[in-house]
């Protein structure tokens, strides 16, 4: 877990790179949560939040402005009920194992990102790529072909929330696959870039910190369940 200290545009906050054993089997979502799963949320109930979608689109469309605080408190109680199986968001080691998929490379595609490969600022590039188009706006879920353990937009579309409270490196990081430990209020990670950003910022490894009561048009969310 983590980045190379030679990974072009690697963060102090990466490092250092340890070994996880992840401690206990997990399912992770296929896609990112849609508006469609999230609207059922609301329509029955179990979420009062209902975010805009910014006129990109609801029903297979990444689910945008929502917080942790929504996610967590409204929606994984919902979901966890109706299907009578607990379902959670992924821990940050969890989501980092899930988006490598088995690569240590700055990306699961390898040493670059392309803009036929994920969604993101495709007039930027990284490690010698070509340009592509910036769409400038999210996408449907599985619009791009998947990694290697069947997972789609790990890489891009929206920046996805994770169960963890943000530390600035990872001396004394769990190294089981749990969460970081509990902060009441603490700033949450968020992992795998945005239609808005660039691709260093993709990265597997990179990571990023908001509070939880944020909501925004680039940042979505994944489920995970116990095995």
């Amino acid at each position: 877990m983590g980045s190379a200290e030679q990974e072009d545009a690697r963060s102090s906050s990466e490092g250092p790179r340890h070994s996880v054993r992840i401690g206990r089997p997990f399912a992770v979502g296929k896609y990112e949560v849609t508006f469609a799963e999230w609207d059922a949320c609301v329509a029955d109930g179990g979420c009062s939040h209902n975010p805009r979608d910014s006129g990109w689109g609801r029903d297979r469309w990444p689910v945008i402005n929502v917080s942790w605080d929504d996610v967590v408190k409204e929606y994984l109680p919902w979901i966890s009920k109706k299907a009578g199986q607990p379902y959670r968001l992924l821990t940050e080691a969890e989501w980092e194992y899930a988006a490598r998929a088995g690569t240590a490379s700055p990306f699961a595609t390898g040493s670059t990102m392309t803009a036929d490969a994920a969604n993101f600022d495709g007039t930027n590039t990284y490690g010698g790529s070509a340009k592509g188009d910036y769409r400038k706006r999210t996408v449907e879920v599985g619009s791009f072909p998947p990694n290697a353990f069947g997972l789609h937009d790990m890489h891009g579309n929206v920046w996805e929330w994770v169960a963890d409270c943000y530390t600035g490196s990872y001396v004394n990081a769990p190294s089981d696959g749990s969460a970081a430990a509990e902060i009441p209020g603490c700033p949450r990670v968020m992992r795998g870039g945005s239609w808005i950003d660039s691709p260093r910022v993709l990265r597997s490894a990179n990571r990023g910190f908001v509070p939880p009561n944020t909501r925004f048009i680039y940042r979505g969310f994944r489920v995970a369940k116990p095995l």
